[in-house]
């Protein structure tokens, strides 16, 4: 059964799946581990749709570093 990205409990753990959506679930998730200034840019949105797996805790890491370097 694929996650649910709309309603599911998003874990540092939970995996991006081929079913992954942007959601509201996931912005709240992606705000509470990364900070009030994260946000998804298209860059970002491809990374994790990109077909290499990851998790939800690679994704916030990824933006982390992302917006460390862009600093």
């Amino acid at each position: 059964m694929a996650f649910d990205w709309h309603g599911g409990d998003i874990s540092r753990a939970t995996q991006v799946d081929d079913h992954y959506r942007n959601t509201q679930n996931v912005r709240r998730f992606l705000l509470a581990q990364c900070g009030a200034d994260f946000k998804f840019d298209r860059e970002f949105m491809a990374w994790i749709r990109n077909g290499i797996p990851k998790s939800m805790g690679d994704v916030a890491d990824e933006w982390t570093r992302h917006r460390a370097g862009s600093a």
